[in-house]
């Protein structure tokens, strides 16, 4: 049975949602209590985020926001149980937001011989309400700040966030780290693939100590340089 919470940093933790690793939601606690979740996970991460926040202190009414990465399954497929639970107001960016105000899926990356497929077998996912919408820039009062980058190309409005204050990157889907191995999302899963890649090596400019994946375990110790150095060699060639 994977831990139920996994300190990251100061007020930051990892929620296994999904394996020990394989799919994980955030939490950052602010000085009063408040919490923000990042990502609300598949179908059971409630539970298993009810019982993460029990870990650290925390009941499911302190929960102030959901703040989304993207609009996939994996990430806010139980956000509308999630926000029922908690009270906790939803947050996408706007580009995303109507995808989960719907509840159907982003496009496919038509260069995927998948692309088709999937976007036949996946029509239909929980719809949720959208409290509150941001974008590029933005900075979230979350825990002394939580700065929003948008990174397209996973899906439209996808984004990854800095925080900061705590010295942690969370990279969303624009790069997984599986297998402890650093590498952008797959074609499959993408709305426009070398979108994705573009716009995730600007992951490698600003400062941070910590990167946190939402599919992966994180680095934590110089993660900057280890992106940067995966950066620099997918743009080598190597």
């Amino acid at each position: 049975m994977p831990s139920p919470v996994v300190s990251i940093a100061p007020q930051v933790w990892r929620v296994p949602t999904f394996g020990r690793d394989l799919i994980n939601s955030f939490a950052f606690v602010d000085g009063d209590g408040a919490v923000t979740l990042v990502d609300a996970g598949l179908r059971g991460a409630t539970r298993r985020i009810v019982t993460a926040l029990a870990a650290i202190g925390r009941r499911p009414e302190d929960v102030a926001r959901i703040v989304v990465t993207h609009a996939h399954l994996d990430h806010v497929g139980h956000a509308r149980a999630l926000r029922a639970r908690t009270g906790g107001l939803v947050h996408v960016h706007e580009d995303d937001a109507g995808y989960v105000r719907d509840g159907r899926p982003p496009p496919r990356d038509p260069a995927s011989p998948l692309a088709r497929v999937l976007s036949f077998v996946h029509r239909r996912q929980a719809s949720c309400d959208v409290d509150a919408t941001f974008t590029e820039g933005d900075v979230l009062p979350v825990a002394g700040g939580l700065r929003v980058l948008h990174t397209p190309g996973h899906s439209p409005g996808h984004c990854s966030f800095l925080h900061e204050p705590s010295g942690v990157l969370v990279t969303g889907d624009a790069l997984v780290n599986f297998r402890s191995r650093v590498n952008y999302s797959f074609l499959t899963g993408c709305s426009n693939f070398k979108m994705s890649q573009d716009t995730a090596d600007r992951l490698g400019e600003p400062e941070y100590e910590v990167a946190a994946f939402t599919h992966g375990p994180e680095i934590s110790g110089g993660a900057r340089d280890a992106i940067r150095g995966f950066l620099r060699k997918r743009l080598a060639g190597t």
